[in-house]
């Protein structure tokens, strides 16, 4: 009887033993739940910081460069007194005080940022253009590929040089043909993106797509709309402005720092010659100026068949037919009108090119030409 007693007795306590250790355990799961909730409202309270540069420390405070430029002299607190000049650090948004020191990787992945290739284009695809190319082969091709020639007749030869004239006149052919002539690393900047998308970072941005041209050597850099960061300098009122200048003056930095016979050489271009600023053009940085202007007749004979050269046309096609018509057009002008020629006779389904077709098509490129040149009157 004693035995029976006992065990629903044992039977409650070992429920209830159970029953404890299970509220024990929710408990302390809800403990934890609870702590790591008021961690994150923590968190979530607490004031951003502002990621800043050290530029330069003066006794126990220290200048400080914000994101858009500006510099600040500032405290630095107690526990942060090991930074140095060039530190990222970290600083409270309402009196900028230094509040830690901080481990940043800010090295650009350059290769997002620029285009780079290795160019196919060879001399013979540019028409129109000969003069220019002898230019081109002496300055850059031939200190590329013979510097020794030079340091025996003891000159040295421009560390950069300028392509300027109206668009679509083949300054990018030029300095991809060049590329592909000394079978070097071809890295394209252009300039109004770099202005646009890079504010607070232009000036490290150039530094370092001027030493991966170097960890690629040999390279040419080309800096499309070089107009966008290097116009006259005027009064630097905005933030915008002053980026602008400061990536400017980097990219001058750049260029002094290569030497001439170096085997990175540095081709500019502009649509905009009148507006660059002298110093960018003095001799010692860009200081071959190459103009590549609109082609002659014959210039345009020789852009008309190089680009219609695997183009199938009827024979009553000759280019003293179309020479009048097609005055005034740049290179782009005429791989444009020679496209629209193809589609025409594709839409009619002919595997030839007619002399209608050409007519037509370079009728086209002008009228769009003329509503482009309107266009750019009333708002550009």
């Amino acid at each position: 009887m004693e035995s029976n007693a006992k065990d629903p007795l044992e039977s409650v306590m070992f429920s209830y033993t159970i029953n404890t250790n299970k509220l024990e355990s929710e408990n302390r799961l809800l403990r934890e739940t609870i702590t790591q909730l008021q961690n994150e409202l923590e968190k979530l309270k607490m004031p951003a910081l502002m990621v800043c540069d050290v530029s330069d420390l003066i006794e126990d405070k220290a200048i400080i460069k914000t994101p858009n430029g500006n510099k600040f002299y500032v405290n630095v607190i107690n526990d942060c007194k090991n930074v140095k000049v060039g530190d990222t650090v970290l600083v409270e948004q309402k009196n900028l005080t230094v509040i830690r020191k901080i481990n940043s990787n800010r090295k650009f992945h350059v290769e997002k940022f620029v285009i780079i290739e290795k160019p196919e284009t060879q001399w013979k695809d540019l028409g129109g253009l000969d003069k220019q190319v002898q230019e081109i082969k002496e300055v850059v091709e031939l200190p590329l590929t013979n510097p020794e020639l030079f340091k025996r007749i003891g000159i040295t030869p421009p560390k950069g040089i300028l392509l300027y004239g109206p668009p679509g006149t083949g300054k990018t052919l030029l300095a991809k043909a060049v590329a592909s002539a000394t079978k070097s690393t071809f890295i394209e900047i252009v300039g109004s993106e770099l202005v646009q998308k890079f504010i607070g970072e232009g000036a490290k941005l150039i530094k370092e797509i001027f030493q991966l041209a170097r960890e690629k050597a040999p390279a040419i850099v080309f800096i499309d709309e070089i107009d966008a960061l290097a116009a006259k300098r005027i009064e630097l009122g905005t933030s915008g402005e002053r980026e602008v200048q400061r990536t400017f003056m980097q990219l001058l930095a750049e260029l002094d720092g290569f030497k001439s016979l170096d085997n990175v050489k540095i081709i500019g271009c502009t649509n905009r010659k009148d507006i660059l600023d002298p110093a960018l053009i003095r001799p010692g940085r860009f200081d071959r100026l190459i103009e590549v202007s609109l082609p002659n007749g014959e210039g345009l004979k020789k852009i008309f068949e190089i680009h219609t050269r695997t183009m199938s046309l009827d024979k009553a096609i000759t280019f003293d037919k179309l020479v009048k018509k097609m005055e005034n057009f740049s290179g782009a002008e005429v791989k444009a009108a020679c496209t629209e020629a193809g589609y025409f006779a594709i839409r009619e389904k002919r595997e030839k090119i007619t002399l209608k077709d050409m007519l037509d098509a370079i009728e086209k490129v002008k009228q769009k030409e003329e509503y482009d040149g309107d266009y750019i009157k009333m708002f550009g």
